[in-house]
């Protein structure tokens, strides 16, 4: 099957984006993209991002993720330790966050070092999250061939109990420090705005921009 979709685009013309509207505070500067995405009723998941990591079998690989928390030392997600995407964190730390909200056209990309964030916070969070997700968690051996769904569905239903659940020892939170945070603004003719935020050694930022 050969297709071709060369003739699929748009024209980007919402908003613009200059290195001064960052005030030297690329996190604060995140945290109001976040609010818009949030605001936006087009957006039905403002923090979902995509996490790059490497595996061990040398290969980068994305995939979606939610994020639950982040301040100025970091952004918080969670997953399971044992998953191929726990593996890949554990042999190689230095993981790509990225955001995509189409109808504000904007992008976010993260460069940064994953570590774990603590178990209180790990155990309150497993405990604020609904029964169900919990169960999930616990029952899924993440990353692994299964037999079936119906594997699935028997695991849940032997574990399900009225007692409270215990946040399983392979499962907690990846706080990311930012090392580099880009942001995108879509812009007519494909000249987007593209600012770069590096972080410098004594905790300042250079601001740069760069060509689209």
């Amino acid at each position: 099957m050969k297709e071709d979709i060369g003739h699929l685009r748009k024209s980007y013309d919402k908003s613009s984006l200059d290195c001064a509207d960052l005030k030297g505070d690329p996190l604060s500067f995140f945290h109001q993209w976040m609010q818009a995405a949030k605001a936006d009723k087009q957006i039905e998941e403002a923090n979902a991002m995509s996490i790059a990591t490497v595996g061990k079998d040398g290969f980068p690989k994305t995939r979606v993720v939610l994020l639950k928390s982040y301040d100025a030392e970091g952004f918080v997600f969670y997953t399971n330790f044992n998953s191929e995407k726990g593996q890949a964190i554990a042999a190689h730390p230095k993981v790509c966050l990225s955001f995509f909200w189409p109808s504000l056209e904007r992008q976010v990309i993260i460069k940064g070092t994953a570590v774990k964030v603590d178990e209180p916070t790990a155990t309150a969070y497993f405990k604020s999250r609904p029964e169900g997700s919990q169960l999930g968690a616990i029952v899924s051996p993440q990353s692994q061939v299964i037999p079936h769904r119906e594997f699935l569905e028997q695991a849940l239903a032997e574990n399900s109990t009225s007692a409270p659940l215990k946040k399983p020892s392979h499962w907690g939170g990846y706080k990311v420090a930012p090392e580099e945070i880009e942001f995108w603004q879509g812009r007519p003719n494909r000249l987007h705005d593209r600012v770069r935020c590096q972080l410098q050694s004594n905790a300042s930022w250079i601001i740069e921009r760069l060509a689209p």
